[in-house]
């Protein structure tokens, strides 16, 4: 068994101090291997938590005597003289990240996720572990791994180990309710008033919605770990069998805007503990956390779940159609916003997560396998059940890839997925990978086409901003200072601006806080006056009216729905039209 024992002296410094301790037998080779995790499972990008390493040490835990170690990378270490010995390995762990990926620590509470912060033995990752933590008197833990003994908790893995953040404080609040007769509970870290049957209601509603979907549970429990800040954030990481959800403000969680947030990450969340942490790519069985897990299928574990996230409260009557459809709009206009949807694929954006998924990246450029991934699963959830009368929908489809590879603990393949929604749709469904999954195919005709089973369609809309829907471009105002920040390739205003062009003046106007209303005259052309590169320049830009730009995209419901199209509204929805 590999033992990890953390403790603090002094938390004002953000130092945890870890030791790991475990036997080497005596036919073991001379030189041992120590491995930090490079990225953590949920964020597919490499992250490098050897930055927050300090002060790295290696003994024989018997005799006190100093072992000879070295430095191989960035992340690992080699251990030489270790055959037959107890090796205790100590080092600092700088703990100073508030995001649900992250581990904190100050006075007031220990929060740590095990896979920024624990080695493992190069070959022994599947060996039992245990964790001993050094608390004060009076603080509690809130995990998913099942405590051996007070402030202990026991692993069956390394795997299982770093897949269980913990929250431990004198202040944690808890809640439980059941569902199908499995016990979650919800655990807040933070300085707020929830109002808990309304909230204990709505989780056991849309848990009950997806424990239906599926047919079972991965998990015997479940632990929803909330950090709840008194500053604005928003952030949740899915684990085995528990979630880290970071929200803020505080005072602000039981309003309208933050509570929609609260239970639509918190639905998203516990839908991955079926898709993605036991439906899993084979590219991850069983994940390398040394170097990129380069896989295609991310509009699988995140767009289908980013689409069912917010779908299924509405299905399971937390949320009305109309609250559903807001959420839905958002998705749109972000994808709808980003041109990059027509230079890469989903396909490619999956791999592209280790490149610079997390990031606004260079111009038009890229596609969000959240975004387009959950429009093509409302794309393709339609289409089935379009095909089958509403007797198969995309509910199949996931629940076949968890009795077929979840449970089983098989990964998936691209293959494998396209199967089972060809099976499902009893066609071939070849053109809608070509065209939505491998290809950059525009989705509004067919989207518009499948909301017409629900009795939807999309709305487009003109921009009411004049920069944007006559000209192409957006700005932002810093320290006084209008600023172009992005520009819509082929439009009026790609032939004469350019990102970061400081605007000053149109027409020999003075811009102040007035550019859409300067440019909004109905004049043909505009001059504008602008600092590029710390040049004055005069450029000009000139409307072109057949060619709105960025178009509000919506989904509405028809004012003209028959009886038979609102009864296939409720069949998708559970709700009356």
């Amino acid at each position: 068994m590999i033992h990890y024992h953390v403790a603090f002296e002094n938390p004002l410094t953000f130092y945890l101090q870890l030791q790991m301790t475990f036997e080497v037998p005596a036919t073991a080779p001379e030189a041992l291997e120590l491995q930090l995790p490079a990225w953590r499972p949920g964020r597919y990008e490499i992250q490098n938590f050897g930055q927050k390493i300090q002060r790295v040490t290696v003994e024989d835990a018997a005799s006190g005597e100093s072992l000879r170690f070295r430095k191989l990378t960035k992340d690992r270490w080699q251990v030489a003289g270790a055959a037959g010995r107890t090796v205790r390995v100590r080092y600092n762990f700088y703990a100073h990240q508030m995001d649900a990926g992250g581990s904190w620590l100050d006075e007031t509470q220990l929060y740590l996720n095990p896979i920024q912060a624990c080695m493992y033995v190069e070959g022994r990752q599947q060996e039992a572990c245990d964790m001993t933590l050094d608390l004060p008197a009076g603080w509690q833990i809130a995990c998913g791994m099942p405590q051996s003994a007070p402030h202990s908790l026991r692993a069956r893995s390394f795997e299982e180990l770093v897949d269980c953040p913990l929250m431990a404080s004198p202040t944690l609040v808890q809640h439980a309710y059941e569902a199908q007769g499995l016990p979650f509970y919800i655990w807040v870290q933070g300085e707020c008033a929830p109002d808990w049957p309304r909230l204990l209601r709505d989780f056991k509603a849309f848990t009950e919605e997806q424990l239906a979907l599926f047919g079972s549970f991965p998990v015997t429990d479940y632990h929803f770990l909330n950090q709840i800040l008194p500053y604005k954030h928003y952030h949740g990481v899915e684990h085995a069998n528990s979630t880290v959800i970071v929200l803020g403000p505080a005072e602000l969680l039981m309003t309208e805007a933050l509570y929609k947030e609260l239970l639509g990450v918190s639905c998203h969340e516990l839908f991955h503990t079926w898709n993605i942490k036991q439906i899993r790519p084979a590219e991850m069985m069983p994940y390398d956390y040394t170097q990129e897990n380069y896989f295609r299928t991310c509009y699988i574990a995140e767009g289908i779940t980013t689409y069912y996230g917010e779908y299924l409260l509405a299905r399971a009557g937390v949320r009305t159609a109309e609250q559903y459809f807001q959420e839905l709009n958002i998705v749109l206009r972000k994808h709808y916003d980003d041109h990059g949807r027509f230079n890469l694929s989903l396909a490619d954006a999956s791999v592209d997560l280790w490149l610079d998924g997390y990031k606004p990246g260079v111009p038009d450029r890229k596609v969000s396998v959240y975004h387009k991934g959950a429009l093509v699963a409302l794309l393709l959830d339609l289409t089935l059940r379009r095909l089958s009368h509403h007797e198969r929908s995309l509910d199949d489809v996931m629940r076949r890839l968890w009795l077929e590879f979840g449970r089983p603990g098989i990964g998936y393949t691209e293959d494998d997925y396209i199967r089972l929604v060809n099976e499902v749709a009893g066609r071939d469904m070849q053109a809608y990978f070509d065209k939505f999954v491998y290809g950059t195919a525009p989705l509004e005709e067919p989207l518009g086409k499948a909301l017409e089973l629900v009795c939807c369609m999309l709305l487009l809309e003109s921009n009411p901003s004049a920069s944007e829907g006559l000209f192409g471009f957006r700005t932002i105002v810093k320290n006084e200072r209008t600023e172009v920040t992005d520009i819509l390739p082929d439009s009026p205003a790609a032939a004469t601006l350019t990102v970061d062009d400081e605007i000053i003046a149109v027409n020999g106007r003075k811009v102040a806080m007035n550019l859409q209303t300067l440019l909004n005259d109905g004049a043909p052309s505009y001059e504008l006056s602008v600092f590029r590169q710390n040049r004055l320049l005069t450029v000009t830009v000139t409307a072109e009216p057949e060619r709105p730009f960025w178009p509000k995209i919506t989904v509405e419901k028809r004012p003209d729905a028959t009886p038979e199209q609102q009864a296939s509204f409720r069949q998708w929805l559970k709700q009356d039209f």
